[in-house]
């Protein structure tokens, strides 16, 4: 008789609608954090500041930048992961270039950006760490931190990002850095408040 994580597992239809759907969710919040000058955390955050700071193209610095960080996905996490990562920072590089070309914002009040942003953000991931996927880079280092050196994820992550946000200043104006701490705080409340142990069956 099978279990009830095998029974719930999500089948190759499924991951594919979650992973199209999840990086396209936090494609959209890049677009509205850029076009407000905003930033986010991770390495989304590190490579709008690349942009911001060189001009070149979000989606090709932050298919770029994730490369390094597969070896600690494929040793953290597995291959399964590692792939279904690979995957979803793909689609997120390819659709923050072609969203441009299909959507057009015009005004847009740089705390409402941060908001809606964040809680786009938020809903993206939720949908790519219940299929197993992640969007990669420090994220998916703080994990591997966590697992062989016994360092707290979390607190990797939330360092990496106040370095990345304390970067921003020299580029961005300092109400704008706050706004991204806001936009921030609405990424991590959807997932802390929609991602709990127990709730979520599939795998």
């Amino acid at each position: 008789m099978p279990s009830a994580s095998s029974s719930a597992r999500h089948n190759l239809l499924e991951d594919a609608q979650g992973l199209l759907a999840g990086s396209l969710f936090v494609a959209l919040s890049v677009l509205f954090f850029k076009h407000a000058g905003l930033l986010i955390g991770g390495t989304a955050g590190l490579t709008l500041l690349v942009h911001y700071a060189s001009g070149h193209n979000f989606g090709l610095i932050y298919f770029l930048i994730n490369i390094p960080f597969y070896v600690f996905a494929v040793r953290a996490m597995g291959w399964e992961f590692t792939i279904k990562t690979f995957c979803a920072v793909l689609l997120l590089s390819v659709y923050t270039e072609v969203l441009p070309q299909v959507i057009s914002l015009g005004t847009l009040h740089p705390a409402f950006g941060a908001v809606m942003g964040g809680l786009l953000a938020g809903t993206g991931l939720l949908m790519l760490i219940r299929h197993h996927a992640s969007l990669g880079g420090i994220g998916v280092l703080a994990i591997w931190l966590q697992r062989n050196k016994g360092w707290r994820a979390g607190t990797v992550q939330m360092i990496a990002d106040v370095l990345i946000l304390g970067a921003a200043l020299i580029w961005i104006a300092p109400w704008l850095v706050a706004l991204s701490v806001l936009g921030a705080l609405a990424v991590n409340l959807v997932i802390a408040i929609n991602h709990r142990p127990g709730r979520y069956f599939g795998v």
